[in-house]
């Protein structure tokens, strides 16, 4: 078992997702950057879908009750196992009683830590991913306890070799598809949204980032549509909302763009103040 000692600013139980449930309004949730999350599972041989522990901005404090095998991959938050530093994106064997640290990010924004054999807990509509009313509770809290799986032997490595693709924390560039409502917009402002140079605002979290600056829209709103991670849409006042894991399922603004999987990643990894540039696809 997992004791929560720390939380950090804001941390939550995340595996690939909740799907099926669209048509009732369930967000399909599941870990912002989901390749961070499988790339942590992956070294440990777990299934790519097993449950584990996202940090956004700074990291939790925990003590593990009983030995087993752990990885840490996404942001960089300076994690340490009993007050010495350790390596992310490999395998790190611990002991019960053993606790393990994190800061505050000094790269990224997001950081996993996945538990051989998962993060056991409480499913709901086919996913354990904490999303509040879907799930009693919407993050981690002090004093929880988390199960896991003890493991006592030694590590087998199941698979070769892998690397951490680093240029999702590095990338500045979010490539995109063409929305349904993109050849609605003038040349300008076509060309504006490929040209320019954008940050990400303030308003930022699981559900949607925004991003500055505000664009000269000549849309209205269209009747209410489907929509999904990685929607990027237009309002009246011309902001660009992208929509994110915990988005709605329909939306009302047009929908002029759709990143990338690998883009929702890269995003997922910025925090306010980032430069980011739109690249469009064919």
């Amino acid at each position: 078992m997992l004791k929560v000692l720390k939380s950090g600013f804001y941390s939550t139980i995340q595996d690939h997702g909740r799907f099926g449930y669209r048509e009732y309004g369930v967000p399909s949730s599941g870990a912002m950057d989901l390749y961070s999350s499988q790339f942590a599972n992956t070294l440990l041989g777990n299934e790519g879908d097993s449950t584990v522990i996202e940090m956004t901005m700074i990291g939790g404090i925990f003590q593990f009750l009983k030995p087993t095998l752990i990885a840490i991959s996404g942001g960089f938050m300076s994690p340490k196992l009993n007050e010495e530093s350790i390596k992310q994106n490999t395998v790190i064997k611990v002991n019960s009683n053993d606790i393990l640290s994190f800061g505050q990010v000094t790269k990224g924004f997001r950081t996993y830590l996945a538990v051989k054999g998962g993060i056991k807990s409480h499913s709901v509509l086919k996913s354990k991913s904490q999303y509040s009313p879907i799930t009693k509770l919407s993050t981690i809290s002090i004093g929880n306890i988390l199960k896991y799986k003890p493991h006592y032997g030694k590590f087998l490595r199941p698979n070769a070799s892998v690397k951490y693709e680093a240029s999702i924390l590095s990338d500045s560039t979010l490539e995109a598809f063409a929305g349904p409502e993109f050849n609605q917009l003038s040349k300008h402002l076509k060309e504006f949204l490929i040209n320019s140079e954008f940050k990400v605002s303030k308003y930022n979290n699981r559900m949607a980032y925004q991003l500055e600056p505000l664009c000269n829209n000549n849309l209205n709103s269209i009747v209410t549509s489907p929509v999904l991670p990685g929607t990027v849409q237009l309002t009246p006042k011309g902001n660009l909302i992208i929509l994110m894991r915990d988005c709605q399922t329909t939306g009302g603004y047009p929908r002029v763009l759709q990143l990338t999987e690998k883009s929702i990643n890269i995003l997922s990894q910025k925090a306010a103040g980032n430069s980011l540039k739109i690249r469009l696809k064919d």
